[in-house]
């Protein structure tokens, strides 16, 4: 069985980029929430900074789902060249 390279590659960009938006709105309501793993993620991502501004939020939302959309289809395409 091998896996649909865009439909995989959508769906992760898609749960990573909804996944950093909801860390991010949740460390604008509650800021000691998601503090440390928001860092992490500025010092990958150029550009992204951690200062719990809703522009950061969308700028880094945007980052992820671009990311894992990347990763997504790099993984989908080398798990169906070993099936």
């Amino acid at each position: 069985m091998s896996l649909n390279i865009k439909a995989f590659a959508l769906a992760a960009g898609i749960v990573w980029g909804l996944a950093m938006l909801a860390v991010g709105m949740a460390n604008m309501m509650w800021p000691e929430f998601g503090g440390s793993f928001l860092r992490v993620v500025a010092s990958i991502y150029p550009g992204h900074v951690h200062d719990g501004s809703l522009y950061q939020v969308i700028i880094g939302s945007l980052y992820g789902l671009v990311d894992a959309l990347i990763g997504g289809a790099i993984f989908a395409w080398i798990y169906n060249l070993f099936t």
